[in-house]
């Protein structure tokens, strides 16, 4: 039982995983972009970047939190491990998504205000 509950916690949070990174980045690249005034080379690169970021801190929770808990050995037990699991690791991804939000956010709103000063110093020509 123990075993197969491990094993069924991380296929459940790994793939869930995957998939939030894969819309976040597919949905997100819109919105990096119009942070960064247009730049779409620096909104791929960010985008990639916090893509890694993601899967680095998400992961490493996953892996980690394994081995915290009472090992299930009864069919009930197994369930709430699952749920008490999987249920933590969802609450990081959102945590995660919405730290990034806020972070392309703010930090977005900056360099967008650098790349219109440096606009604004380039000559018309």
């Amino acid at each position: 039982m123990t075993e197969i509950s491990y094993l069924l916690y991380l296929a459940i949070t790994i793939a869930i995983t995957v998939w939030v990174a894969r819309t976040l980045s597919k949905n997100g690249e819109v919105f990096l972009v119009q942070c960064f005034g247009h730049d779409e080379v620096l909104a791929r690169s960010t985008n990639h970047l916090l893509v890694v970021g993601f899967y680095l801190v998400n992961i490493g929770f996953i892996t980690l939190t394994l081995s915290i808990g009472a090992e299930p050995t009864t069919m009930p037990e197994a369930i709430r491990f699952l749920s008490g699991k999987v249920g933590s690791a969802v609450l990081v991804l959102g945590g995660m998504h919405f730290f990034n939000m806020a972070a392309i956010s703010h930090f977005g709103r900056k360099v967008n205000g650098w790349l219109d000063d440096r606009q604004a110093a380039v000559p018309a020509s």
